[in-house]
């Protein structure tokens, strides 16, 4: 199915992002300096492409429907999922205020960060994982092929929004300017 694809590629820029995310938490948390500015780019891109991209195409598309054809709504495994998101999103609330709070001068500051961004990054491993290798098959296994064609048209077309609007290529950019603080 196009769809599950398209949320597996966007899976590995988000791991690309992760990693250094656990990279610069690691160094601060070793007492190195890690410029605040990091992390607040680091949120954004959570934030911007991590959630709202890629989550929405989850949430908006593929769970939607999921939910509707099986009938498995809460308690089953897109009620888990969804409740990550938003355990997901408190981790990036969290680390944001943290690196202003840090760009700001609080010090104290810098373990909430490296706190929160492990939380976050822990999260989403495993997230992702279950993703990859169990609701993303099952989609696929218990959606009709009419199903499927509806979920990988919605996906395309919001790829195509993002293209076209530039979103696509500003978190790319992001994520490798991230990479590249890191190295």
């Amino acid at each position: 199915m196009y769809a599950t694809e398209i949320l597996m590629e966007e899976h590995r820029l988000i791991e690309r992002v992760l990693e250094c995310l656990e990279q610069g938490a690691r160094r601060l948390d070793a007492g190195e300096a890690v410029d605040p500015q990091f992390f607040i780019d680091a949120a954004e891109f959570v934030s911007g492409f991590a959630d709202a991209c890629h989550h929405g195409k989850e949430e908006d598309i593929l769970f939607a429907e999921f939910q509707r054809a099986t009938g498995m709504g809460d308690g089953g495994p897109v009620a888990v999922m969804l409740q990550e998101h938003d355990l997901g999103r408190r981790y990036t609330a969290e680390f944001r205020a943290a690196a202003r709070r840090l760009r700001e001068g609080d010090k104290g500051a810098a373990s909430d960060i490296v706190d929160n961004v492990f939380g976050y990054v822990e999260l989403l491993q495993q997230h992702i994982l279950k993703e990859d290798e169990i609701l993303y098959p099952m989609a696929e296994q218990l959606l009709g092929a009419e199903n499927q064609r509806q979920i990988d048209d919605l996906v395309r077309q919001a790829e195509e929004r993002d293209k076209k609007s530039g979103l696509s290529d500003r978190y790319h950019r992001l994520a490798a300017d991230l990479q590249r603080a890191m190295s």
